[in-house]
């Protein structure tokens, strides 16, 4: 086998030798988010018979939140375990990215749970109905109680996966949604001001609706193959293309599979008589150590080496053949090309 065809081949040392460790494992967080599940299925049952003799929207507010807070955990649970299963067949990345459904599924509701609240708490302001503060008040507290050690089991999972991340933040929301209701049960306690709890649920709504986008954007960001947040690829290209005896990077593509596991390919140019195994080797260590990219497919080629099927590879140019930079290498380049030297992008 050529030298050439060497260097095209993926790297299985160095291509796919990543870790997915976090410092947490995949059982710790499983136990973590049943844990939390367990508190909150059992408080929202009781949330929910209080927020009705009550009359309070803040609390049926905050246990509509919790409702999604434990389905959340229920998603996060189920993605786990799918993205557990070796790839086969056509999933060639296994299931990984059901974590990221989870997350997307988690930011959707939380958004259309959001307009219905908004609403509600709306209607209230305009005529608000008679809300028992002291019960307000008490279920409140305890729900604050509740959600602390929730969002305490979930901050010692794994949060570098968006799918806890997702379960996290309904959780955490939920905390100072109860907060908000804590206060307003209070205001009706004290001072008869029954649109505090409608008030309360518009906190509500507008922590949900924040946390709601944040999920959608960034598990949207993973389905349409962005590079991962705070990775520039133009930067990234041209640090590539600064290694020594780099000519040319181009078909420059970097994404997530799934949230903490980013990937890259490229096609990289050297010159000819350049030693493209040392150039690869080099690049995916440069890749792994300063961008965390240890998912990386180059394929490497020298100068004017692309001729017809059969001829032979050399580590020059093939006879006779002028060398040549730029989309003749490709006949359907993508994105921009990077070489060394100012240049536009």
């Amino acid at each position: 086998m050529t030298e050439h065809a060497h260097s095209q081949g993926h790297d299985h040392s160095q291509g796919h030798d990543h870790s997915h460790a976090h410092g947490v494992s995949a059982d710790t967080d499983r136990r973590w988010l049943r844990g939390a599940l367990f508190l909150l299925t059992g408080y929202l049952a009781i949330e929910v018979v209080i927020g009705v003799l009550a009359q309070s929207l803040a609390l049926i507010a905050d246990a509509a939140h919790m409702l999604t807070d434990a389905v959340s955990i229920v998603l996060a649970l189920v993605a786990m375990r799918l993205a557990a299963r070796p790839a086969r067949g056509g999933y060639t990345y296994g299931l990984k990215r059901a974590e990221i459904l989870s997350a997307q599924a988690n930011g959707i509701t939380l958004l259309l749970l959001s307009a219905w609240l908004g609403y509600e708490a709306i209607q209230r302001l305009i005529s608000p109905p008679a809300v028992t503060g002291g019960l307000v008040l008490v279920t409140a507290l305890a729900g604050v109680v509740i959600n602390l050690i929730c969002t305490w089991m979930l901050s010692r999972a794994n949060r570098s996966s968006l799918n806890v991340e997702g379960a996290y933040q309904h959780i955490l929301n939920d905390l100072f949604g109860f907060i908000a209701t804590a206060v307003s049960g209070l205001i009706v306690l004290t001072t008869g001001f029954r649109q505090a709890d409608a008030i309360a649920s518009l906190v509500v709504v507008v922590l949900m609706l924040r946390a709601g986008i944040s999920l959608v954007r960034e598990s949207g960001r993973i389905f349409l193959e962005a590079a991962p947040a705070g990775v520039d690829p133009d930067a990234l290209g041209d640090h590539l293309c600064a290694a020594d005896q780099v000519v040319e990077v181009h078909d420059l593509h970097i994404w997530q599979i799934t949230s903490g596991q980013p990937a890259l390919s490229a096609h990289i140019l050297v010159e000819p008589g350049g030693d493209c195994h040392k150039v690869r080797r080099s690049l995916q260590e440069l890749l792994s150590g300063e961008y965390g990219i240890a998912h990386a497919t180059l394929q490497v080629d020298h100068v004017g080496e692309q001729g017809a099927p059969d001829d032979v590879l050399t580590l020059g140019p093939r006879p006779g053949a002028e060398p040549e930079q730029g989309p003749g290498h490709c006949a359907d380049a993508h994105g921009p090309v990077h070489r060394p030297g100012p240049h536009e992008h």
